[in-house]
């Protein structure tokens, strides 16, 4: 059974690695802190909480619509890990299902899903199914409490079919306000949270993820980043299949694409940086997992680092170190150091890492035979009839990405960010949670950038930018009336260039050019250099007819 992972070391982790890992991030200070795009809420609104939400039973009659199933599951829980609380992941629920024997499309009954929740750990599961009724869909789902074995009320929303994950988006509010009722994030941010995404994308992106053949998944990713350029989990469902493929100039391309301090963005790194190494492109590989190292500084990112930089010729011991100290259980990071020191001459301290490598994993015929050459024993003495190794071998590089870990590790970084916060004045804290929504909201990430700005004004209501900042989400999901209050409260604190091109925008809009020419002309004054003032400036012009 796969460990919860948050709260415990998942499969191939000890205690020594986050032990190491606290220590370096705490090295890293407030940078790696905003480096990272943690969040450093106060509390989330899960804490700890472990969901499992299921693909819905399409009850439509209609097959063209199966691919709804996967997407229900996809925009819940992209939702719930928006607010805080902790989704499993496909790969996660994959994982589950086939060590319960069951085939990946299974629709499980209460009692199976109960037992697939037990397997992954979770706290509570979400189930629903989903019907059309004209041109609309209809969602309806229930949350199952796994500790209780009770269900709570059902709920349901419906819309157009072109609104389909605005549709699922208010399903996860209302499943986030039984989860949480004291959860203070608005309906209109979570039906709005995707809206960047055409529906065209998001359904070529599922079925890229779900397809059978691995051509058609590559079509349908291809498709996908065609129709949304900026789409970053289909770059990074793109790349994965272009690795699977070993076609890694095109991996690296596609990962490239990812954001860097989005949910898949360390992900994408290490993959980006493992595709440049076996391209040859050792330079930029560094780079790749040095970006990832400087976030998490986990074993196998060190690792990896320390190879791109050996390929390069040069002098890889102190990452080597690095890596065989976060996992000293971890035979191949013995194994490198070994080769790194011999290259550089110290053959004691070589033998020395070789050894406990053998200790590690007395079968390696490669240590084996080389722990004899640079003894100076002969070839194939002790029988193992390893190949001779007259040349010093490679490092080795650690292939697969351990995301149970990374997210064990950026769940740790977010508690320290958390107690970093705790330790600051209200006023600092807000700052600081402003600046940190601020790098979310321009990502256009609306529910992270919402959280934040709510725990800012939580812990300093006096605090202009954070009503600014909520201005700013509640005018891009829609929602005039709470946008306007929260800009005029932002505004009644202190004068602030973001309140006033909130007004300026809602004003534009509903058609009050001089409120709107006033307004803007106010942002302007408290920030000339705003091209987003200067942009509504020519729009009010314009529509005058100037």
């Amino acid at each position: 059974m796969r460990s919860r992972w948050v709260r415990r070391i998942g499969a191939g982790a000890t205690m020594t690695v986050f032990c190491a890992l606290f220590a370096a991030i705490l090295a890293h200070g407030q940078a790696s802190s905003e480096a990272s795009g943690g969040d450093g809420t106060e509390s989330g609104a899960g804490g700890s909480r472990v969901l499992l939400v299921l693909p819905f039973d399409n009850r439509t009659g209609q097959p063209n619509l199966e691919w709804v199933r996967e997407a229900a599951a996809e925009i819940l829980s992209a939702r719930f890990a928006s607010a805080g609380f902790q989704p499993t992941s496909r790969a996660d629920r994959m994982y589950a299902l086939d060590h319960l024997g069951l085939p990946q499309g299974f629709q499980p009954s209460r009692a199976s899903a109960i037992k697939l929740a037990q397997t992954l750990d979770a706290d509570s599961i979400v189930v629903g199914s989903y019907t059309t009724d004209g041109n609309g869909i209809v969602a309806v789902a229930t949350l199952v409490d796994v500790p209780e074995l009770r269900m709570l009320p059902e709920v349901r929303a419906r819309g157009e079919m072109k609104d389909l994950v605005a549709v699922f988006g208010e399903l996860a509010w209302k499943l986030t306000k039984q989860l949480d009722p004291n959860f203070n994030g608005s309906e209109e941010t979570f039906a709005a949270a995707g809206n960047g995404i055409p529906l065209t994308a998001f359904e070529q992106y599922i079925r890229g993820i779900t397809e059978p053949d691995q051509a058609e998944r590559l079509r349908h990713l291809q498709n996908a980043v065609k129709l949304s350029p900026g789409f970053g989990q289909a770059w990074t469902a793109l790349g994965r299949e272009d690795y699977k493929g070993q076609q890694y100039q095109d991996a690296a391309e596609a990962f490239a694409k990812v954001d860097r301090n989005g949910p898949d963005g360390l992900e994408a790194g290490f993959y980006r940086g493992l595709s440049l190494v076996f391209s040859g492109d050792y330079p930029h590989a560094e780079e790749a997992f040095a970006d990832v190292a400087r976030v998490l500084p986990l074993a196998e990112v060190v690792n990896n680092e320390g190879v791109a930089e050996s390929r390069q010729a040069k002098d890889g011991i102190s990452l080597f170190i690095q890596a065989a100290a976060a996992d000293p259980n971890a035979a191949d990071y013995h194994f490198n150091l070994a080769v790194s020191l011999k290259h550089e001459g110290n053959l004691p301290g070589a033998l020395n890492e070789l050894a406990q490598c053998l200790k590690l994993r007395a079968s390696d015929s490669e240590a084996q035979a080389l722990n004899e050459a640079w003894k100076g024993k002969p070839a194939g003495a002790s029988g193992t009839g390893a190949a001779d190794p007259s040349a010093d071998p490679l490092e080795r590089i650690v292939r697969t990405f351990d995301e149970t870990a990374f997210r064990q590790a950026a769940a740790m970084l977010d508690q320290m960010n958390t107690g970093r916060l705790a330790s600051l004045t209200p006023r600092e804290r807000a700052q600081r949670l402003c600046a940190q929504a601020k790098s979310f909201l321009d990502r256009g990430l609306l529910l992270e950038a919402e959280r934040l700005y709510q725990d800012a004004v939580a812990a300093d209501h006096a605090s202009a930018p954070a009503h600014a900042g909520l201005a700013q989400v509640r005018e891009r999901s829609g929602d005039a009336d709470a946008a306007r209050k929260e800009a005029h409260e932002a505004l009644e604190l202190g004068p602030s260039a973001d309140a006033y091109l909130v007004l300026a925008q809602l004003d534009l809009t509903a058609g009050s050019l001089d409120e709107a020419d006033t307004e803007a002309g106010d942002a302007l004054r408290l920030d000339p250099a705003s091209r987003a003032a200067q942009d509504l400036m020519r729009q009010i012009e314009a529509k005058r007819g100037r």
